[in-house]
């Protein structure tokens, strides 16, 4: 059964060209990552790209991230961090935020210092108040 995805004329030898120039092919040091990242940046510098350079640039970035996942993992940020960097963002203090979510200002702060982590209630109250996927709050329950 022939392939329904297919690439055709000029988006295949954009592609095909890409292919032959940086190989799609997992990535397995660093000195390779630096490399996939190159071509990367090189690419999105153009701006607006054709068929082929997209799904090229779609397969990189994939083989990119599953080596960064992999090698390079980034940590979640703790609650004092992500709570600090929601305030800022809005532009609030500390006492305002307490007023805005019927939070107490001790727990707040204590939150902020690292003392106290977001409890359920709290992550609840506070996606809705900043607007943000509860998910993005709850990284470290």
């Amino acid at each position: 059964m022939p392939a329904k995805f297919r690439l055709k004329g000029k988006s295949r030898d954009s592609y095909l060209e890409l292919v032959l120039d940086f190989p799609l092919a997992s990535i397995k040091s660093d000195e390779h990552l630096a490399e996939a990242q190159r071509v990367l940046d090189r690419l999105l510098a153009r701006g607006t790209l054709d068929e082929g350079a997209e799904t090229y640039v779609d397969a990189l970035s994939d083989l990119v991230a599953a080596y960064e996942d992999e090698h390079h993992p980034i940590e979640a940020a703790s609650d004092a961090d992500m709570l600090r960097h929601l305030m800022e963002a809005k532009g609030i203090s500390q006492t305002q935020l307490a007023q805005n979510t019927g939070l107490p200002k001790s727990t707040v702060s204590e939150v902020l210092s690292g003392k106290r982590p977001f409890s359920r209630q709290m992550i609840r109250r506070l996606a809705h108040y900043f607007r943000v996927d509860v998910s993005m709050l709850a990284a470290n329950i």
